[in-house]
């Protein structure tokens, strides 16, 4: 007799994970490959570096990163000129149940990660975390 598993949010969330990391392997590679024919991808190198899936795994939100950050909004305009071929290619190498409907977005995290160390960094920041461990010897 087969178990059913119950179904969990940690279940889900891990499935979650591991489907948007698949996603993000096939885009990868196919970016890598230059199996995309577009003048500007071909141009830049262009990093996956997240993919989000939603709970029933009917979207997935693919954040990119152009190399140093250069020319993103042409590539992202590029990557959605695309998304047919990328939802296609997903969904022939992963085989779901469902194809899931891509969307590219920006990734902004290493520009949040450069503000807080911008923030960190500031003279009158730097004061008040040196006097906190000063006071952590005592």
């Amino acid at each position: 007799m087969a178990r059913h598993q119950i179904s969990t949010p940690e279940n889900r969330s891990v499935r979650l994970l591991k489907v948007g990391e698949q996603v993000r392997h096939v885009i990868s590679e196919l970016l890598t490959r230059q199996m995309v024919h577009d003048d500007v991808l071909s141009a830049h190198s262009v990093s996956v570096t997240e993919v989000r899936m939603s709970p029933d795994l009917r979207h997935a939100a693919v954040f990119v990163k152009p190399l140093l950050g250069e020319d993103e909004a042409v590539v992202l305009k590029a990557l959605r000129t695309h998304t047919a071929f990328f939802q296609k290619e997903v969904a022939g190498k992963l085989k779901l149940k469902y194809a899931a409907k891509i969307k590219f977005l920006a990734d902004e995290s290493f520009d949040e990660a450069s503000r807080i160390d911008a923030l960190l960094a500031d003279p009158r920041v730097r004061r008040d975390v040196d006097a906190a461990d000063e006071g952590d010897e005592d």
